[in-house]
Parts: C-alpha cells; sequence; structure tokens
C-alpha cells in the first residue's frame, strides 16, 4: 500500500472511533525516516486505546499489515504506531497540547482529514 493510501485508511479509522482534531503532515522532504504522520486526539485514555485498536485491527484485517511497532498502549495518553511510511500520534488533549507535534514540524504541509475537515 502506497504511503497516500496508507496514511488515509488511518485516518478513517481514527474517525470512525470519533476521533478528534485529525491532521495529516506531509514529511516528504523534511524527515528522512517517514513520509507522514497522522495526529489526533482522543478525550479520554479510553478513547485513544479504542482509536488504536481500531487502527491495529482495520489494517491487520483489511490490509494484512502491522506495525514495526507501538509505544504507550498501556498508559494512553500518548500512543505512538509506526507504520514505517506513516506514524500515527494518538494523544489525550493534555499530552497533544504538551507535545505540540504540528508547531515543532510546522515547515510540514498539514491537512484536516476526516469530520469536519
Amino acid at each position: 500500500m502506497r504511503p497516500e493510501q496508507l496514511v488515509g485508511e488511518i485516518a478513517r479509522y481514527a474517525s470512525d472511533k470519533k476521533a478528534s482534531d485529525i491532521v495529516e503532515l506531509d514529511l516528504r522532504g523534511v524527515l528522512g525516516y517517514t513520509d507522514y504522520f497522522l495526529v489526533c486526539s482522543g478525550n479520554t485514555q479510553r478513547q485513544t486505546r479504542a482509536i488504536h485498536d481500531a487502527i491495529l485491527e482495520g489494517l491487520k484485517h483489511e490490509h494484512d499489515t502491522l506495525p514495526s511497532r507501538v509505544e504507550g498502549a498501556a498508559r494512553g495518553d500518548w500512543i505512538l504506531m509506526d507504520y514505517l511510511d506513516v506514524v500515527a500520534h494518538i494523544f489525550t488533549p493534555a499530552m497533544r497540547a504538551f507535545y505540540r507535534l504540528e508547531q515543532l514540524w510546522g515547515e510540514a504541509p498539514a491537512r484536516a482529514v476526516g469530520e469536519g475537515a
């Protein structure tokens, strides 16, 4: 699956679990280790884990794709899912505000996706 398709599928699964503020950062030409970040929020740790589970199961069953690594799933305030070409960041609102990835990578083209985009 092409990175553009993968980031779209991740956004779709996140949206299905009512993730908010879904943003796709196009990092091609900015970073050497990935093409896209998909950043989204869940209102609670329970919701961030549900978003994680939806992405994991959807990509596994529909596309036979697993992440190379996952970090933070047990805690749930910031879950990182590394699919090599796409890295998904699922935050609680407080953690997203603290780390401000969109501002950190502000030179990268960003696009809001999902509901209200």
